[in-house]
C-alpha cells in the first residue's frame, strides 16, 4: 500500500510539519558541505529535537568546513516497495561547546555509528525546509 494518499499525483509537496515529522523518524541523513570549494557530502547518524537536527563529528574536513562555513544542507529518504519520501535541510550548523548540551543531546540517544572518537556535537538549524512524498513505479 502507498504512503502517497494521492496516487493521481505520484509526487506530493510536503508542509513543515511534516518535513519535521519524517525528519524525526530517520536515523542516518547526509550533510553537505563545501571542502575547499567543492561540495562534500557525509553520512551522519542523528537525532532532531525542538526543530534542530543534531549529530556526533570527530576531528576532520567535515567538523572544520562546518566551523568556517556554516551553510550546510541535510538530506534524508527513505525509499519503499511503492512509495518514498524525500526531505532536504538547508540551514546553519555550529559545534556546541557547553557540556549540558552534549549531556541534552546524548539524553535524546545519539550514540557513534561508527566506533571511532566523536567528540564534538553539532547543530544544524534549518532557514529552508522542503520535502516530498512519492508513488512509485511498481516494477
Amino acid at each position: 500500500m502507498s504512503d502517497n494518499p494521492n496516487t493521481d499525483d505520484p509526487i506530493v509537496p510536503l508542509d513543515e510539519d511534516q518535513c519535521w515529522d519524517l525528519l524525526a523518524t530517520g536515523k542516518v541523513g547526509r550533510l553537505v558541505t563545501v571542502v575547499n570549494g567543492r561540495p562534500e557530502i557525509y553520512p551522519v547518524n542523528y537525532v532532531v529535537d525542538e526543530r534542530t537536527v543534531y549529530f556526533r563529528s570527530g576531528e576532520g574536513s567535515k567538523l572544520s568546513e562546518v566551523a568556517v562555513h556554516p551553510q550546510v544542507a541535510f538530506e534524508v529518504d527513505e525509499i519503499h516497495e511503492d512509495s518514498a519520501w524525500s526531505v532536504v535541510l538547508h540551514g546553519h550548523a555550529r559545534v556546541l561547546r557547553s557540556f549540558e548540551d552534549a549531556a541534552r543531546i546524548d539524553a535524546l540517544g545519539l550514540t557513534p555509528w561508527v566506533p571511532t572518537p566523536k567528540y564534538d556535537y553539532v547543530a544544524v538549524t534549518a532557514t529552508d525546509l522542503t520535502g516530498m512524498r512519492l508513488t512509485l513505479v511498481k516494477r
